[in-house]
């Protein structure tokens, strides 16, 4: 079984970190693929003893606003 979670990821000094918007589980990592696959590991261990629900697909973009 796999599921597809929403991720965002930020670069916070020397880390990127990696959070599921979906559950807010998050981890980090020098690179963004680290982050990704310790992100990835993360939520195995977080629903290990449960059986997780399909998120909803979030479209998640940036937004320009002059102020």
């Amino acid at each position: 079984m796999s599921i597809k979670y929403n991720v965002m990821i930020q670069k916070e000094e020397n880390w990127y970190v990696a959070k599921c918007i979906d559950n807010n589980v998050a981890s980090q990592g020098k690179t963004i693929e680290e982050a990704m696959q310790n992100l990835k590991e993360a939520l195995k261990l977080y629903t290990q003893d449960e059986k997780p629900e399909q998120p909803k697909e979030t479209f998640i973009t940036t937004l320009e606003v002059a102020i």
